[in-house]
């Protein structure tokens, strides 16, 4: 696995059922996630989304659904409004009834222009509470 590539997993105690829900449903990911319009696990859906940067900056996230495997993987591409690069996000579930782990990909960021946001130690940092915190709680509480 290239060291380009983000990588952050996730064992939570709850039905690989519940968390397909959570990452595919707009109305359960806003509350762990970014508000987004509209979302549909669906090949070739665009959906995009506002995030901050670390100084504050506005970043116009762009993302299209490249891949579906119901209860199994979901992946987009991500590009962000104004810059060249392309990356792409892949959630990867494997469990049962009773606790699901999530693993989620983040490859290709190193096609994103020399920007202290767009630094690996950032969607690191970015993922990590977004998966091991936000959605951990969200599905513990």
């Amino acid at each position: 696995m290239s060291d380009k590539i983000v990588t952050v997993s996730q064992k939570v105690n709850t039905s690989i059922e519940r968390v397909w829900k959570a990452i595919t449903h707009k109305d359960q990911m806003k509350n762990w996630y970014f508000e987004l319009e509209e979302f549909l696990p669906e090949k070739g859906f665009k959906f995009e989304f506002i995030g901050y940067g670390h100084t504050g900056e506005q970043f116009n996230h762009l993302c299209e659904i490249t891949e579906v495997i119901p209860l199994k993987k979901l992946q987009y591409s991500w590009e962000y409004k104004g810059y060249v690069g392309k990356s792409f996000v892949t959630f990867y579930l494997d469990g049962n009834a009773k606790s699901t782990t999530i693993t989620v990909t983040h490859e290709g960021i190193e096609t994103f222009p020399d920007h202290p946001d767009f630094d690996k130690s950032n969607f690191t940092g970015g993922w990590k509470h977004i998966i091991k915190e936000s959605l951990y709680n969200y599905l513990t509480k």
